[in-house]
């Protein structure tokens, strides 16, 4: 009796966490899905890790070219529109690769990639993927695509600098001279308008079809490939023939 008594105590106390675990985690996607999330983990640890804030300024969905939009589609997942959450055919390609033996490739799509870098902290562990999962399923069914693109564009890493602590305004060579200690900081990038801004000095919302191939192609290995690299090159091209191929067919 006492057993019974001990196993249904331990039973309303593990359903008592789940629940509370279940309402966080839904309340947490569905603010997020109006409010713009005001830093990640990761964000969190490249500023702790450089020692200063990072390069990142949000912008809406429609402030964003589409070719910047088309160029990531088509370099980081493709069946985006279709798929909910995960692309079982990349995955099982992914599974067939490795099991060849090789350089390990991966299979995440935008939302899992989105899940991940909102809600999740860096590392691999089975703990976490399993975390990766359920936040994907709550975003895919609670946010629309253009939500999960929009965030997505916004929180991405695209290299850190060490140039200029004042890139964005490099006319005002005073400042420059009176902060040189800062101007040769290295800063996180965060976000396809604080990357534009740096890398081509404009607007997210003006990036032509090469710009955005060019940021696009630095996402696989955003701190140690440059644009200049062989892997970014060669990767760029991929995506630009994506995008004069079937760019359209597969934007949102």
């Amino acid at each position: 009796m006492l057993t019974l008594l001990l196993f249904r105590t331990l039973f309303k106390w593990i359903f008592r966490i789940i629940l509370a675990f279940v309402s966080i985690c839904l309340l947490w996607v569905v603010a997020y899905r109006f409010i713009n999330p005001p830093t990640t983990l990761l964000i969190q640890s490249r500023q702790s890790e450089y020692s200063t804030a990072a390069l990142q300024e949000w912008v809406d969905y429609d402030q964003i070219a589409d070719n910047m939009k088309m160029a990531v589609i088509c370099g980081e997942d493709q069946r985006f529109k279709d798929h909910m959450g995960f692309d079982f055919k990349a995955i099982e390609k992914a599974i067939q690769h490795n099991i060849k033996g090789g350089k390990t490739r991966g299979a995440s799509t935008i939302s899992q990639q989105t899940a991940k870098n909102v809600f999740l902290w860096e590392g691999r562990s089975w703990i976490r993927k399993g975390l990766e999962v359920w936040f994907t399923l709550l975003i895919e069914g609670l946010w629309s695509k253009e939500r999960i693109l929009e965030i997505y564009l916004n929180i991405i890493e695209l290299g850190p600098t060490e140039d200029s602590f004042y890139r964005y305004n490099q006319t005002d060579r005073t400042s420059v001279n009176e902060n040189a200690d800062e101007s040769n900081k290295i800063r996180p990038i965060f976000g396809v308008e604080a990357a534009s801004q740096y890398y081509f000095n404009k607007s997210a919302s003006s990036l032509t079809k090469t710009q955005s191939a060019k940021l696009a192609s630095l996402l696989p290995c955003p701190r140690s490939c440059g644009m200049n690299s062989a892997f970014a090159l060669h990767h760029r091209a991929f995506i630009l023939r994506c995008m004069r191929r079937w760019g359209k067919k597969i934007m949102l």
